[in-house]
C-alpha cells in the first residue's frame, strides 16, 4: 500500500513534505477519472453495448480509436471487469441506453435491478471506488424520475386502472398506509425511505416517516398533516392503482371532495386505538363525513381498514375490531352503502405493513385476503370508452405550454386530438399525453392524466372547467333542479339560501331560489303544495342558482357529474343530484 494513502502520524510533520505531491498528481488522478464517465461510451455501438458478457471485449473498444492514452483503457477494462456488481459506470450507461430503446426484453425489469444494484454494490467494494460509485448512483438517482421504473412492453394488454382514494379521519394514519404499500409494491426505494426515516428522526417524529413519500411538501411535512391530495402510483399483477391520498383535516374537506371525485375506490382508514376511533367517528369527526362524500362523489366500492391494530392498547384483538365495525356498519348502510356487497373490513396495521402484503400470524381471526392481494382480486369496473369525452380537470399549471390534470370519466382521447374547453369552449388541442406519469398516445376511461394543451393559456382555465369531443359538447348553465337531502343543519332552509356547491371537481357559490316540493323518504311521493322551508333529514327538490356558468349534467345522463354536496360553514350540509337544467331566459 502506498504511504500516501495510510492517515500520517501527526498532520503538522506531513503537510510539508506532502504538498507539492498532490498538486502534481491532480491532471493524472483527473484523467483516470473521466474515463468512467458516461461520453465515453460512445453512441454508435450502443445497440451492440447491450449483453453483459461482452463487456470486457467491448470496454476496449474506444482505446483503439486512438485514444492517447494506454493507462486510461486499462482503466475501463479494470473497472469494467467485475461485473457482478453491476456497478461500473460503463455498465449504467448501457442500462441507460437499453431504455432509450426501449424494445429491448429486458426493458421492463431494467428499473427494479438498478434500485436493487444501487443498495449491495456500496457494501462489497469496500475502498473508495464504491463510495464514488455510491455518489454517482444517488446523483442517478435524483435525475432519473421515479415513473421510469418500469416502462411496459409495447406489446403487453393495457392493465385495468383503478383510483383508489384514502379517506377518514385526521391522523389514522391514511399517509402512512399509502407510503408503506408503495414501499410493499417496489414504488419507492429502501434508499429513499432510509432517507425520510432520518430526517424524520431529527424532527423527533420518526413515525412520520412513511407518510412522507406522499406528503410531498415542507408544510405537510412539518406539520404531520396532509393538505393537498396526494398522488402515487402502484401496480400489482392486474391492475395499475392510483393512489389519491386524501386529506382528514376538516379545514381541507374541499381538497378531499376533489380527491374522491376522481375516486373509484375508496379505503376509509380508521384508528382501532382506544379514544382515537371514538373521536374520528362523533358528530363531529371526519369519519362520518368522509364516508358520506365519498358516497356523493360516486365511489360504490369502500373498504374499511381498521389500522393501528399494532398499538398496545388493541394488540390485534378481536373484540375491538368488531366493536368498530358494529358502529360504523349502521352507518355506513344510512350513507347508502350495502353492506353484503360494498363494503370489506379488513385489519392493518400501517406502520409495520402488517396484512397488507403478507397475512399477519398473530391475527388468527382473520381469514380473508391481505389488502394488496384483495384489491387484485376485485372485479373490473364497466367503463364505456367509446362515449363522448369528459375530462373534469382538477389542476392546471404552465410548463412549457399549458398543462392539466383530471381523471379521464368516459371516452378516450389521443395525441394531436382536438377537444373543447367548456364552459369557455375554447378549442383546444392536445400536444402529450402522461398517464401517471408515463408517456403514452391514448388513454382510455378511468385514466389520470396530466395533458399538455395548445391553444389556451393556463390562466384562463379553471379547475372544474371540463374537456369535451367537439360533436358531443357538456352541458352548461347557471340554473338547474335538483333533489337534495339535508344532512345536518341547525335551523331551516329557506329560498335565498346560499352554500357552496361541489360538482365533480368544481367548486361555485348556489343559491337555492326556490323550493319545488318535499320528497316522502319511504314512499318517493311528491308533496303537491310547495314547502315553506325543508329542515335537517328532508328530501326535497329545489331550484338552484350558481354564481358563475358551471358545467354539470342530469345525474339520468352522466352520473359522474350530475352528483353533488352543498356545503357551508365548513360542514356538509346536503347531498344531492342533478334532475334537469334550466335554460337561461335572456
Amino acid at each position: 500500500m502506498d504511504s500516501r494513502d495510510t492517515a500520517p502520524d501527526s498532520w503538522e510533520q506531513e503537510e510539508d513534505a506532502e504538498a507539492p505531491a498532490p498538486a502534481a498528481e491532480l491532471p493524472a488522478a483527473f484523467a483516470a477519472l473521466n474515463v468512467n464517465a458516461k461520453p465515453f461510451v460512445p453512441n454508435v455501438n450502443a445497440p451492440v453495448f447491450v449483453p453483459s458478457f461482452l463487456q470486457a471485449s467491448s470496454a476496449g473498444i474506444p482505446a483503439s480509436d486512438g485514444s492517447p492514452e494506454p493507462a486510461a483503457s486499462m482503466e475501463v477494462a479494470d473497472t469494467a471487469a467485475p461485473v457482478e456488481n453491476g456497478n461500473t459506470e460503463a455498465d449504467m450507461a448501457a442500462e441507460e441506453e437499453t431504455w432509450e430503446q426501449k424494445e429491448e426484453p429486458g426493458g421492463g425489469e431494467g428499473g427494479g435491478g438498478q434500485e436493487e444494484l444501487g443498495t449491495e454494490g456500496g457494501g462489497e467494494e469496500g475502498g473508495a471506488m464504491g463510495r464514488e460509485d455510491e455518489e454517482m448512483m444517488e446523483e442517478e438517482e435524483e435525475e432519473i424520475p421515479l415513473p421510469k421504473v418500469a416502462p411496459p412492453l409495447p406489446d403487453a394488454p393495457k392493465k385495468e386502472h383503478v383510483n383508489v382514494v384514502f379517506i377518514g379521519h385526521v391522523d389514522a394514519g391514511k399517509s402512512t398506509i399509502g407510503g408503506q404499500i408503495m414501499y410493499l409494491t417496489g414504488m419507492v426505494d429502501k434508499r429513499t425511505l432510509e432517507k425520510y426515516e432520518r430526517e424524520a428522526k431529527e424532527k423527533n417524529r420518526e413515525t412520520w416517516y412513511l407518510s412522507w413519500a406522499l406528503d410531498t411538501n415542507q408544510e405537510e411535512r412539518d406539520k404531520g398533516k396532509t393538505v393537498e391530495v396526494g398522488r402515487a402510483y402502484f401496480e400489482t399483477e392486474k391492475k395499475h392503482f392510483t393512489i389519491l391520498d386524501a386529506p382528514g383535516h376538516k379545514s381541507f374537506v374541499p381538497n378531499m371532495i376533489g380527491g374522491a371525485s376522481q375516486a373509484d375506490l375508496a379505503v376509509l382508514v380508521i384508528s382501532a386505538r382506544k379514544g382515537e376511533f371514538e373521536t374520528g367517528f362523533e358528530k363531529g369527526g371526519q369519519t362520518r363525513e368522509h364516508a358520506m362524500l365519498a358516497k356523493t362523489a360516486g365511489v360504490k366500492h369502500l373498504i374499511v381498514l381498521v389500522n393501528k391494530m399494532d398499538d398496545p392498547t388493541v394488540n390485534w384483538s378481536l373484540e375491538r375490531y368488531e366493536e368498530c365495525k358494529e358502529k360504523l356498519v349502521p352507518f355506513l348502510k344510512k350513507v347508502g352503502f350495502n353492506p353484503k356487497k360494498d363494503i370489506h373490513f379488513m385489519p392493518c396495521s400501517g406502520l409495520t405493513g402488517a396484512n397488507l402484503k403478507d397475512p399477519v400470524p398473530e391475527c388468527p381471526w382473520y381469514t380473508g385476503l391481505p389488502f394488496i392481494s384483495h384489491l387484485d382480486s376485485l372485479p373490473n369496473f364497466n367503463r364505456s370508452s367509446d362515449g363522448p369525452v369528459r375530462l373534469p380537470i382538477v389542476d392546471k399549471y404552465k410548463d412549457m405550454g399549458t398543462v392539466i390534470l383530471g381523471k379521464l370519466e368516459s371516452g378516450s382521447i389521443s395525441k394531436a386530438q382536438q377537444l373543447v374547453m367548456m364552459p369557455n369552449r375554447h378549442t383546444v388541442e392536445v400536444l402529450s399525453l402522461l398517464s401517471d406519469d408515463v408517456e403514452t398516445d391514448d388513454a382510455g376511461p378511468g385514466e389520470n392524466l396530466k395533458l399538455r394543451l395548445k391553444g389556451i393559456e393556463e390562466e384562463e382555465i379553471l379547475p372544474g372547467f371540463i374537456l369535451c369531443s367537439p360533436d358531443n359538447l357538456c352541458h352548461s348553465g347557471r340554473t338547474f333542479d335538483a333533489q337534495i337531502v339535508i344532512i345536518e343543519h341547525k335551523s331551516i332552509i329557506c329560498p335565498g339560501y346560499n352554500a357552496v356547491l361541489h360538482i365533480h371537481t368544481c367548486i361555485e357559490e348556489v343559491q337555492i331560489t326556490a323550493l319545488i316540493c318535499l320528497v316522502d323518504k319511504k314512499t318517493g311521493e311528491k308533496s303537491k303544495t310547495r314547502p315553506r322551508f325543508v329542515k335537517q333529514d328532508q328530501v326535497c327538490i329545489a331550484r338552484l342558482r350558481a354564481a358563475g356558468v358551471i358545467c354539470l349534467e342530469t345525474f339520468k345522463d352522466f352520473p359522474q357529474m350530475g352528483r353533488f354536496t352543498l356545503r357551508d360553514e365548513g360542514k356538509t350540509i346536503a347531498i344531492g343530484k342533478v334532475l334537469k337544467l334550466v335554460p337561461e331566459k335572456d
